[in-house]
């Protein structure tokens, strides 16, 4: 009878405790769901743009991507300059970029204009904006891209029958060098018999 109570008084802890957890989680979450246009506050570009896509049900809200006003316009200094469409190292300016995406078979002009530094180029030849540049990696990275707009890869907030915001592609991946680092694992968690061992000691 006393095993058959303890059971039941476990279970009851347990139980409490997974309540506890989802409850926090869920305040957490809220939390997070508040803050979440804080990358909207991004010293160097705070805009949300509003598009028009056919391939959404009306418009989307993308934040602008997030481009350094250092470099951007690309024409300030590309205007000036010859085009050369040679695959080279560069070596003066963006000799940081480190290209590890599909390098074997791509380079700056597959994705970069020659003639418009300032807009992205399909592989059809179409020019596309910066803020469109989910269709560029649409692309190559369907299945992804289905995803993205769908909500399942990627982060999308707003209302689930409404609008809806969408970070872009590069607000989470480097385009020139899109696999994430490997991440070390944190440690398992405890379980609650071994939190309230603990705190029995």
């Amino acid at each position: 009878m006393y095993n058959f109570l303890f059971k039941i008084r476990l279970n009851f802890f347990v139980l409490t405790l997974c309540f506890i957890s989802i409850s926090m989680i869920g305040l957490v979450g809220c939390k997070m769901q508040k803050d979440s246009n804080e990358y909207t506050s991004n010293k160097e570009n705070k805009e949300i743009t509003s598009i028009k896509d056919s391939n959404f049900l009306g418009e989307i809200l993308v934040a602008n991507p997030p481009l350094s006003l250092d470099f951007y316009p690309c024409s300030d200094c590309h205007d000036d300059l010859e085009v050369n469409t040679q695959r080279r190292e560069l070596v003066e300016m963006h000799d940081d970029i480190v290209f590890n995406h599909d390098s074997e078979n791509r380079w700056c002009l597959a994705c970069h204009d020659a003639n418009n530094r300032d807009s992205l180029r399909l592989a059809s030849g179409k020019l596309l904006s910066f803020k469109k540049s989910y269709k560029l990696c649409g692309q190559c990275h369907g299945p992804k891209y289905r995803d993205w707009k769908l909500g399942i890869h990627g982060k999308r907030t707003g209302e689930w029958n409404g609008k809806k915001q969408y970070l872009l592609c590069v607000h989470c991946h480097d385009p020139h060098s899109p696999r994430f680092k490997p991440l070390k694992p944190k440690p398992k968690p405890l379980t609650p018999l071994q939190i309230s061992l603990d705190s029995l000691k």
